[in-house]
């Protein structure tokens, strides 16, 4: 039997030994510093929302104005005892000896209260907790001392700012462990079925952990240095995107390796050849999600601006390590890494087939499915825009404008019951006031307009020291003055995370205005007012940023137009559809409130970027084939061949990224929902029917204006007569 010509090669030892040793020493050294880094993330990481606001909202600048008036930055921890019947008198004293209590527990500055309620049937303190405590330890050694201290039967909850960000974090609690280890048990398990091999899976998920440390040193060192913002959402994003691009890159390797192996015995030059040929998609790929993630650095949100660099810098590190730690992996085990279903060496006849149709010597699911695209191309693609209309439809069912604080953690949660328990007994925003910054000429006029809002229970200027000046005996006789501004302080009807209370803000700003131009109102509610706002003011910028940096990149790579417009259309299609129907999910069959604002932003950015990512292993490999055989034939080509190797990196990215429901966040779970779902329906539909059947239906001219186009490949490659040089140059295999 005739080998080809690179398995007669003698590779020499340098590049079959020392490199792939070397190359895998230095991925190991990387893993050996990131792996530990991963528990350090929190010393950098903080998920305080107004620090991801931009510094033009008013809740920042408002923010700025109220650290003036204080002295520390404690956070409010609220303290709510309730039973079913009134206090008595006696046990009312005994609660009065409570604050003591909390103070001694140094959490922070003076403990307000026992504030009882109109019913006498709760009690409620403020505890201040200072920016030196541990939050979260802090918050359980509160409710642990309350607990202990409360009359029997009552039941006691900490809530306000300080236990909802507690619990918040308590629910970040497991990206570390859970996150991880349901990711990589699902893609070992999928790898297992597609492969029927032992190592093989073992050593695509080495390159993807290896990547995720490196990833993880990467970003530790961005946020130490102060460049980026760090928290739970991105760190929870960043581990799941590595795994799953890094997964994908590695198959796609592995598949031309494979295709490589029936070719030649030589492993060293099969890997070689594989290289080549996965290059340049893989690098296409690669680069076209990172300039997508970074174009989240023209977000107004910090949160965004932060998660772009973070996730790109993921990218980056699964990208090197698919060209570089699985190559290696790869030249040293050879044939080995697929046992015991080893690739056999093909007949020299067998290995460039002489197409017509393009499914010769094909056969299973993905001929049937190339035998349905050129019998019936128009039909396919129609049927397919068609059902992704009807999808996207549900778009207007989605309600992607913020939801309270309260909804966001899915699990149980002692702040969220807390909120509902201080809404009972005393106006719902005690603890969380919004905050009014006026001028000292128009306090008073400013005062009165906050106390004439319907959504406002109380409202009171500040003197010395955050204390109210009400007149009554030891309390200031005239308000805190800072470079000509006062503070107002509104306790709101609603809870402080509710839209009721955002409606609120709304009015007061337009009334404090029309009093004074340049009073501020901030505080919790008037953050994530601002935030929804700006995130939706994203959306309509990014998006079209991303979209035309993705089509420019698909032009380079395709050497075309018109292909590339298709492409970014389908996918534009696909995601539409995949947030239809993640919002019919969401309002019918999950039973949410609404969407984060950010939600469709960030769906948005990871469909379009990985769903353009499977056009492109698709595409690449069709343009490839279409200049050996032609394009009609090309299409179906690369169709079959690539067919198991991206519906099996469709899916593990599905499955990768439906990991992120195990974290109880409801921002985390409509993520996954949405890239899962349509990551399948982008692999299953788009990729497979759609755009194989459009390209087949337009023929040659989808590869307008190269030389492609006019020549239909076959005669790009042949000399049209004798002596006559080809018109363009197939790439070496």
């Amino acid at each position: 039997m005739k080998r080809s010509k690179v398995g007669r090669e003698r590779v020499p030892f340098w590049l079959r030994w020392l490199v792939p040793v070397v190359l895998v020493l230095t991925w190991l050294g990387l893993a050996g510093v990131g792996g530990p880094t991963f528990g350090r993330l929190e010393e950098v990481s903080s998920n305080d929302q107004a620090s991801f606001l931009p510094a033009n909202a008013e809740a920042t600048e408002a923010q700025d104005w109220q650290a003036k008036f204080r002295d520390s930055d404690e956070v409010p921890g609220i303290v709510v005892i309730e039973q079913d019947q009134a206090f008595t008198p006696q046990q009312l004293g005994g609660l009065a000896t409570l604050k003591s209590g909390l103070e001694s527990l140094k959490l922070g500055s003076t403990v307000i209260g026992p504030i009882p309620s109109k019913d006498a049937k709760a009690v409620q303190f403020v505890v201040p907790i200072g920016s030196s405590a541990e939050l979260k330890d802090a918050v359980k050694e509160l409710r642990a001392a309350v607990e202990e201290a409360a009359p029997d039967g009552a039941r006691t909850f900490v809530t306000g700012p300080a236990g909802l960000a507690a619990d918040l974090t308590a629910a970040f609690g497991g990206i570390d462990g859970i996150l991880l280890l349901v990711a990589l048990s699902a893609v070992f398990v999928i790898l297992l079925v597609v492969y029927r091999s032992l190592l093989l899976p073992v050593m695509v998920l080495l390159t993807s952990v290896f990547a995720l440390c490196a990833a993880i040193l990467l970003v530790f060192g961005m946020a130490k240095a102060g460049w980026i913002q760090l928290n739970g959402q991105s760190q929870g994003i960043l581990s799941i995107l590595v795994i799953g691009a890094a997964t994908d890159y590695a198959l796609l390797f592995v598949a031309r390796f494979r295709e490589a192996l029936t070719h030649t015995t030589n492993r060293t030059a099969a890997v070689l050849t594989a290289w080549k040929a996965s290059f340049e998609p893989i690098l296409a790929s690669g680069a076209t999600v990172i300039i997508a993630l970074l174009c989240l650095l023209f977000s107004d949100l910090n949160s965004n601006k932060a998660l772009g660099p973070v996730a790109a810098a993921g990218i980056l590190c699964a990208l090197f390590a698919a060209l570089t730690l699985l190559p290696a992996l790869m030249a040293l085990l050879g044939r080995a890494a697929f046992w015991p279903f080893r690739p056999k060496l093909l007949p020299a006849d067998e290995r460039e087939p002489e197409l017509v149709t393009g499914l010769e010597g094909q056969k299973g699911l993905w001929r049937a499915t190339g035998s349905l695209v050129s019998r019936r191309p128009r039909t396919v693609w129609v049927a397919s825009v068609l059902l992704l209309l009807v999808a996207a439809g549900g778009l207007f069912q989605l309600k992607a404008n913020g939801v309270p604080q309260t909804d966001v953690i899915l699990t149980a949660s002692n702040a969220v019951d807390g909120q509902d328990a201080l809404a009972r007994h005393f106006d719902a925003g005690s603890g969380s006031p919004a905050v009014v910054v006026a001028d000292q000429g128009k306090a008073a006029e400013v005062l009165d307009k906050v106390k004439a809002d319907d959504g406002v229970g109380e409202a009171y200027l500040l003197g010395r020291g955050s204390v109210p000046v009400t007149g009554a005996p030891g309390a200031p006789t005239g308000p805190d003055v800072r470079d000509g501004k006062v503070l107002i302080n509104a306790t709101l009807k609603n809870a402080a995370d509710s839209l009721e209370a955002e409606e609120t803000i709304k009015a007061l700003r337009t009334g404090v205005k029309a009093v004074d131009p340049g009073a501020l109102v901030g505080g919790v509610t008037a953050t994530a007012l601002d935030t929804n706002t700006t995130a939706q003011r994203d959306l309509l910028v990014i998006i079209p940023v991303v979209l035309v940096v993705i089509l420019f990149i698909l032009m380079l790579l395709l050497r075309s137009i018109v292909a590339p417009v298709l492409l970014v259309l389908s996918v534009v299609l696909s995601y539409a559809a995949a947030l239809g129907v993640s919002a019919f999910v969401f309002n019918n069959l999950f039973g949410f409130p609404g969407a984060d604002a950010t939600v469709p932003l960030f769906g948005f950015v990871f469909l379009v970027a990985l769903g353009v990512d499977y056009n492109i292993f698709l595409m690449s490999r069709v343009r490839e084939e279409s200049l050996k055989h032609g394009t009609r034939p090309g299409i179906l080509r690369g169709l079959v061949v690539t067919g198991g190797v991206i519906t099996s990196a469709g899916v593990v990215l599905a499955a990768t990224f439906a990991a992120l429901g195990v974290i109880p966040i409801m921002f985390l779970v409509q993520l996954a929902f949405i890239v899962a779902f349509g990551v399948l329906l982008d692999t299953v539909l788009v990729r497979s029917l759609l755009v194989p059947a459009l390209a087949y239906d337009i023929g040659p001219k989808i590869w307008w204006p190269s030389k492609l186009g006019r020549t239909d490949g076959r005669d790009a490659v042949q000399p049209r007569e004798p002596g006559v040089e080809p018109r363009e140059e197939v790439p070496a295999r």
